[in-house]
């Protein structure tokens, strides 16, 4: 058995025994190495984020939540080729970018045979421009959605001109391979879209936002229509919105 084939069995192995944890020794017994190979495989299985985690002394061992992993997934070869186009137009300036590179990691890592072979040879036939983006912009947009918090943010419209704010974040809207977030800004006291390219410094606060509606937020502006696209319908609960629309504009965030 190869490394990733024992990374992807060792997880399964965990899952099987949750919440019950399960020894070092134990676990080099079933897979026939060593225990300095099961630490070795269990200390990557942490850094690319899988949530196993240790508990010390008499009784203790090696766990993993069953709630925050998935079970087994078999893709088709079309599938896996989907997946691999969708995580190449995840650019650095792209909310979650961070977490999508350790899902292609952990897909790349699991997927076999015609799945794999087909995410592998559509792989080596993309390219993209890098693009400029500041990380901690990124961040700090994905934790204000994330804890719903409200969002103090530094922003240049399409003139040029520059306006500091506190927006409460409803959620994002994707448009011609942009991406906006759209909140209720506190200033102007109505819903806006803010170009994530276009906020130059952003601090989430310690302040709890209102829930708003995106339906509402984007009345008036030309992503009236926006419909929630259609690969996200079975993820998104009924009540909720996501969009993906051309051009937002509705005073460029102002």
């Amino acid at each position: 058995m190869n490394r990733t084939a024992r990374l992807y069995a060792l997880v399964e192995e965990l899952r099987a025994a949750a919440p019950r944890p399960l020894t070092v020794a134990a676990l080099a017994a079933r897979f026939e190495i060593s225990t300095r190979t099961v630490q070795r495989d269990l200390q990557a299985l942490m850094e690319t984020g899988v949530p196993v985690r240790t508990t010390p002394g008499r009784g203790g061992g090696w766990s993993i939540s069953p709630e925050m992993t998935l079970p087994p997934i078999r893709f088709t070869a079309e599938e896996a080729s989907a997946l691999t186009a969708a995580l190449a137009a995840v650019g650095a300036a792209t909310p979650y970018a961070g977490a999508a590179r350790t899902a292609a990691q952990k897909l790349a890592a699991a997927m076999t045979g015609s799945a794999s072979t087909a995410a592998r040879e559509l792989a080596a036939r993309i390219v993209a421009r890098p693009t400029r983006t500041d990380s901690e912009i990124r961040t700090a947009v994905e934790r204000a959605l994330t804890d719903n918090v409200a969002l103090r943010l530094s922003y240049t419209d399409a003139a040029g001109r520059e306006t500091d704010r506190v927006v409460e974040p409803a959620g994002l809207l994707t448009a011609e391979g942009r991406w906006y977030l759209i909140a209720w800004c506190r200033t102007r006291r109505a819903g806006r879209g803010f170009r994530l390219d276009r906020i130059t410094a952003a601090t989430p606060t310690d302040e709890q936002a209102r829930p708003h509606d995106l339906t509402d937020l984007l009345l008036g502006s030309t992503a009236t229509d926006a419909v929630r696209p259609t690969a996200l319908a079975s993820l998104a609960p009924q009540s909720a919105q996501a969009f993906g629309v051309p051009g937002l504009e509705r005073g460029g965030g102002a």
